[in-house]
Parts: C-alpha cells; structure tokens; sequence
C-alpha cells in the first residue's frame, strides 16, 4: 500500500495510526471513568471532557509556532510526545481527580501540540513532481484516524470493564510510546524543513499594522507595511471568520458523543445484534460509519442533487449539514422523554442520531475544511487552517461552560432540545450571513503564482 511513496512514510504513517489509537481510546472512557470510578457530578464530567478537547484544538496554535519559530517540525514531535507518554502514564497510575487534571493536561500539550507538525511533516516529504501522491498520502492519513478511533472506542471500552482503569488508560499509553519509536525510526530518512523564524509579514502582524496606521482605511494602513496579495489574504480570512465562527455551536453538539451521549446510553438497553455493548462502545459508529459515508456522498449524493437542478455550494452543504446536527439531538431528547418516564428503551435510537449526526460532520467538517484552504493565498493556508482548529475550540468552551448553568438538568430531555433548537438557529444564521460572503477561489499554480478569482455572490 506504501511501495509508492518515499520510503520513510511509512514511519509517519505508522505513527499516526497507534497515535489516534491512543489518544481515541483514552478519550472513550473518560466520562465512564469520572461519573462511576471518581464518582463525580454529570455537569463536572461534562464540564471536563470538553475543557480537555478545547484544549487539544488551542494548543495547535502553540505547536505550529514552536515547530515553526524555533525547534522544526521533527524536533516538536519528538519532545510533544514524550510529553504525551507522560501524560499517559500518569492518567494510568493515578486514580484520582488531581490524577486526572494532571494526565489530562500533558496529553492535550502533546496530542494539540503535534496536531499541526505532523501532516505538515507528512507534506514535506514530497517532492514537486510528486503532488499526486502527496493528495493520496493525506486521504490515507484521514482513513487512519479513522480506522484508529474505530478500534480503540470498540477495544478500550471493554478493557476498562474488564480489568479496570490503570490496563485501560495504559494500554494507550503503551500505543503511544509504540507511536514515538516509530516516528523516531525514520529520522535518518525524512526530509527535514528548518525552521523558518519570525515571519513579518504574518497574519496578526498584518492585522496591527491595518490597526495601528490611522491614516486611512484598514487595506490602505496595512500596505505600509506589507504587500498587497499578502494584506488581501488577510481580508478575506477576516471576511471568512465572521461566518465561519458560527461553525462553532456544530462542534459543540458534535463532540458531546462521547459526553453526554455516552451518560444517555448508561441507562439504554445495550444489546444490540444479539451482543450486549458497552456505553462507550456506541462511538464506534461514528469512524465507521464516516468511512462509509464520504464515498457515498462524493459519488451519488451530491451528483444526484446536483442532477435535479439544485446548486450544491459549499456553504449550502454546511448549512444542511447544521440541520441534521439539529436533527440528531431532537431525536436524542425524543429518546431521553422515555428514559426519564421510566422506559428503558434500545440503543438503537442513539444508532439513528449517530447516523444524522455524521452526515451533518461530513456535511460541514469536510467541506468547511476545504472551503477555508480555497479562501486563503499560499502565505495564508497555514493561519486560515489554525483558525479552522479554533471552531472546535470555542464550541468545546461552549459545551463545558453550558454544563455548569442551572436552566436544565446536564444530559436531560430539555438539555437536548435546546442544543437542537439552538443549532436550527445558528444554521439561520449562518445561511443568511453567507449571502453575503464572497467566495474567493485562490488557487496555485506549478510555478507557485497565486492567482485570485472572485466569483459573483453566493445565493445559498
């Protein structure tokens, strides 16, 4: 499957796979962890998980102008990572709640901190003449992520029941460690990109100086000091955030699979295909069910649609994606009024809202992440794909702050129905804000001239 790439890709590939193994298994029991072994209250566990997936997609931002400014991509791998085995290894020896800040913190600086450096490491191994198989490697990556998370939230789960915590935790811990040595294999191989310094033409220096020259407009006060194609880039990544941001609340819902779900699912009946699963184990459908859905939608769907008439747009594609997000949480309350009367109802209705909320992540996740990389120029890519990061940061924030606020009960029928009728909101928005969004289609050339084509406004 690799004979076609350069030789040390392997060592990247490998490492990515037993990496996500790690960090998605330890993930999928955290919640059961906190609310049954420390026994602490719905809202704090809540709260927790997604202060910790906040974390993991700010600290991105660290990684990336550590790797870049300083120490090089493979250098802030190799240090991030035994950061993240450290973490690992104290999640797995201390079964307390400082036990787990402490073990928690160490993984989103190593996991948020090597986020950014290793598909860019990945791309630097390519040559020019090998751009086909560079776009070939990234798909692998995704199915490796995927393929990972699948597997870790169906083994783990069952780990943890059968021989408690510390084999549970540490058995990723272990994959981890498995993941830096494979990494660490390649380094006489693989092409290492110096690191470059400061930049000073980057975004935030080209946001101050549009701020700070008072003489005229924002583009006008920034060409003092920056190239036009440069200041251009930065305008319409600003133009992109305002309609981006709302992206946000879809994160919020999203992530709460393995929060608030999983705490639904602890009072379902669980058998299911003649197997009894555990409540962690229902995420697996999600990995899986990606893998499934992608080619269907790239293939039938969105030809089918286009076939009758209907413009798929890439933000019309977002906004539909919003609605079924909303749509899995009204079936996840409908589901929820049965529990609190008293019913121990299937699993099987988690299964139909896992099936809504994945066409929503493949809806917006997919096509916003390739919509954000066609909105920024070359020197921009880098900043337009850490800010993409940052909306599943602020919808983290959302879910762990909205955990401690009295209106309703964490995980209740009304708790849902909000996040439902809220994402049917923000989808409003989003579609009415984007109206107004012109789409700016920056494309490279082979002689890496940047050519910017405006196209006329979007009526989605």
């Amino acid at each position: 499957m690799l004979k076609n790439y350069p030789p040390q890709i392997k060592y990247i590939v490998g490492n990515e796979a037993a990496e996500r193994f790690s960090f998605y298994g330890m993930k999928s029991i955290l919640i059961v962890f906190m609310t049954q072994q420390l026994l602490m209250a719905k809202n704090d566990s809540v709260s927790y998980y997604h202060s910790f997936t906040a974390a993991c997609y700010l600290l991105p931002l660290i990684g990336a102008y550590v790797s870049d400014r300083f120490l090089g991509k493979y250098k802030t791998i190799m240090l991030l990572s035994s950061v993240y085995c450290l973490g690992h290894l104290v999640l797995a020896l201390f079964e307390s709640k400082m036990g787990l800040l402490a073990g928690l913190s160490l993984i989103a600086i190593g996991a948020g901190g090597i986020k950014p450096c290793v598909s860019a490491h990945v791309g630097d191994q390519f040559k020019p003449n090998q751009k086909k198989q560079m776009e070939n490697v990234f798909n692998l990556f995704y199915w490796m992520i995927n393929f990972g998370a699948f597997f870790a939230t169906l083994l783990t789960p069952f780990t943890y029941a059968k021989y408690g915590s510390q084999v549970a935790f540490g058995i990723p811990g272990v994959l981890m460690m498995i993941a830096t040595f494979v990494f660490w294999l390649g380094r006489d191989l693989y092409v290492h990109v110096p690191a470059t310094g400061k930049n000073p033409h980057g975004f935030m220096n080209v946001i101050w100086s549009g701020l700070k020259n008072k003489k005229g407009s924002f583009v006008e006060n920034a060409v003092h000091d920056h190239p036009r194609e440069i200041v251009d880039g930065a305008v319409s990544i600003l133009k992109l955030l305002v309609i981006y941001v709302w992206i946000s609340m879809f994160w919020a819902l999203f992530d709460q699979n393995g929060s608030t779900w999983v705490i639904q699912a602890q009072k379902m009946d669980l058998n299911f295909l003649g197997i009894e699963w555990k409540e962690s184990q229902i995420q697996a459908m999600n990995p899986i069910l990606i893998l499934v859905l992608i080619p269907i939608f790239v293939n039938f769907v969105y030809p089918s649609v286009e076939k009758i008439g209907i413009q798929l747009t890439s933000l019309r594609k977002i906004f539909v994606g919003m609605l079924f997000a909303s749509a899995s949480y009204f079936v996840v309350a409908y589901a929820q009024g049965f529990i609190e009367a008293g019913e121990k109802i299937s699993i099987q209705w988690q299964l139909l809202a896992y099936l809504l909320l994945t066409i929503g992540e493949v809806m917006v996740s997919v096509t916003g992440l390739e919509f954000a990389y066609t909105q920024a120029p070359k020197n921009m890519k880098s900043t337009i794909m850490s800010f993409w990061l940052l909306t599943v940061f602020i919808g983290n924030i959302f879910a762990s702050q909205l955990a401690h606020v009295d209106w309703f009960e964490t995980a209740s029928k009304n708790y849902f129905i909000f996040y439902a009728v809220l994402m049917l909101l923000v989808a409003i928005i989003f579609l009415s804000l984007s109206r107004f969004y012109k789409v700016r289609n920056y494309m490279v050339s082979e002689d890496d001239v940047i050519h910017a084509v405006e196209a006329d406004q979007i009526h989605s």
